[in-house]
């Protein structure tokens, strides 16, 4: 099972979305924006730069714990289906009558 995003309004009326696992567990929480469209399009741009985003360690040196002799660190294996989609190809999603919908227009769950 995949993450969700789920948008809310935060404390000060301003919208919002997390990412959440398919645990529950909150993995990330948006900026404030102005309006629905707006939050649209930041979910967008996380679904379209998370998949290619590069990582920077900007941990120092120091800051490294080495482990201990003789033990191997476990790989960390993703707990959600990886269902890449070619970077030339334009994203396009399904819903449940077949029909196809472009990736910008979200489709929203719940009360607004």
């Amino acid at each position: 099972m995949a993450g969700k995003f789920e948008v809310f309004l935060d404390s000060e009326s301003r919208f919002r979305f997390r990412l959440k696992a398919p645990d529950g567990a909150v993995m990330a929480v948006s900026e404030a924006f102005e309006d629905k469209a707006a939050v649209a399009a930041g979910i967008a741009a996380v679904r379209e730069c998370a998949g290619t985003g590069l990582v920077t360690d900007l941990c120092s040196a120091t800051n490294v714990v080495q482990a201990a002799p003789g033990v191997v660190p476990a790989k960390v294996q993703p707990i959600c289906d990886d269902q890449r989609v070619p970077a030339n190809r334009v994203h396009s999603f399904v819903n449940a009558k077949g029909s196809y919908r472009p990736a910008t227009s979200p489709h929203w769950t719940g009360a607004a």
